[in-house]
């Protein structure tokens, strides 16, 4: 696959069409969004202390469907992910305007897959975990349907959760598209390959805009998207071989946000809240408390992204070199980041070195007594 020079050359084609459609797109969708006061007001829970228009995700959504209608084969599965993807949008448009009840939205979700569901985009079988087994997989039957439902939704709310700072979202699904590229590319997916191909130049078009301080915001209609796309073609692609690697790898790429949304349902379940109800509690909210700046926080959550998505791409791929690659990349990914939290953050030095050294003093007085 990697020797396909046709396909290296439409992924890079592709790609780059989904980036300028994007970029370009961004101003025309952020004039729009003021027109019809799709604004984020600064508030008690907002990061933003300036109107900011949204509604941004519009951009990308153009930039992915159009270029997937020139590049990618509109067979049934792929038409029922545009399809979805539209509804996805649409209901994201509305939301950013008016603001819809969050039941609603978990309605319009589930529409949405079930259309892509309808369409063949299902998984039938799961990975067994169990390495003395001789059965690598275990037929599911009729939890296929209620199984892809959840997962899909999971993660189209899981992205979604997670755009509370600038550049976060749109950067840790590009991450993970990315990923997921790169393993679509060792399992031999051309079709999967090329939609997140786009998907990723889709985001990375967005993000100049996005970054901190953001221009515009991509509000639901992008977040949701995202989570929606990734979702979908984890299943399309990656799901179907049936395998402990392949089953973990979606949940590798995705870990991030999936891991913040979990925590996040019980933490407002085990408080009496609805798992809806917003709050300050996810990952993000508590890397400002600790006296990180809205960059530095997104720079660690970019690289606990990245660090996750080379290990999926590390248990993908079986030559020496491309594991040392992925090892030394997580190593100099992990320096980066500390080194740029750290040295640009003395006051956080000087908490942690004060906080030491007041733990130290409660062990002398402990001894002493």
């Amino acid at each position: 696959m990697f020797s396909n020079m046709a396909l290296w050359l439409q992924l890079i084609l592709a790609s780059l069409l989904a980036f300028l459609v994007s970029y370009f797109m961004t101003p025309y969708v952020k004039r729009f969004a003021e027109l019809v006061g799709a604004v984020d007001q600064p508030s008690a829970r907002r990061i933003n202390t300036v109107p900011i228009p949204r509604m941004g995700g519009l951009a990308i959504f153009l930039g992915f469907v159009l270029t997937a209608l020139l590049f990618a084969p509109l067979n049934t599965q792929v038409t029922g992910i545009m399809l979805g993807a539209a509804i996805i949008a649409m209901m994201g448009e509305v939301d950013d305007i008016v603001s819809l009840n969050p039941w609603i939205k978990l309605a319009g979700q589930i529409v949405a897959a079930v259309v892509v569901i309808r369409c063949g985009v299902v998984f039938s079988a799961i990975s067994n975990l169990n390495p003395l087994s001789e059965v690598t997989t275990i037929e599911i039957g009729w939890l296929s349907l209620p199984l892809t439902v959840l997962w899909i939704v999971a993660c189209t709310n899981a992205v979604n959760l997670i755009d509370g700072l600038d550049g976060l979202a749109v950067g840790v699904s590009a991450i993970s598209s990315l990923t997921m590229l790169v393993v679509s590319l060792f399992v031999s997916e051309p079709v999967v390959s090329l939609l997140l191909a786009i998907l990723t130049g889709a985001c990375l078009g967005f993000m100049p805009y996005n970054l901190n301080p953001a221009k515009i915001f991509m509000g639901d209609v992008g977040s949701q998207l995202l989570g929606f796309v990734l979702s979908t073609v984890s299943i399309l692609g990656l799901f179907k071989m049936h395998t402990i690697i392949t089953f973990l790898v979606p949940l590798l790429a995705l870990a991030l946000p999936l891991a913040d949304t979990t925590f996040a349902f019980f933490r407002r379940i085990l408080r009496g809240q609805s798992p809806f109800h917003p709050d300050r509690g996810h990952l993000h909210h508590r890397l400002l408390a600790l006296g990180l700046s809205q960059k530095q926080a997104v720079a660690v959550m970019y690289g606990i992204s990245a660090i996750l998505g080379l290990s999926a791409v590390l248990m993908t791929g079986d030559s020496p070199l491309l594991r040392i690659g992925c090892l030394v990349l997580a190593f100099g990914i992990s320096i980066t980041v500390w080194l740029y939290v750290f040295r640009k953050n003395p006051k956080l030095r000087l908490g942690r070195r004060e906080n030491g050294e007041a733990a130290e003093a409660a062990d002398e007085g402990g001894k002493q007594l």
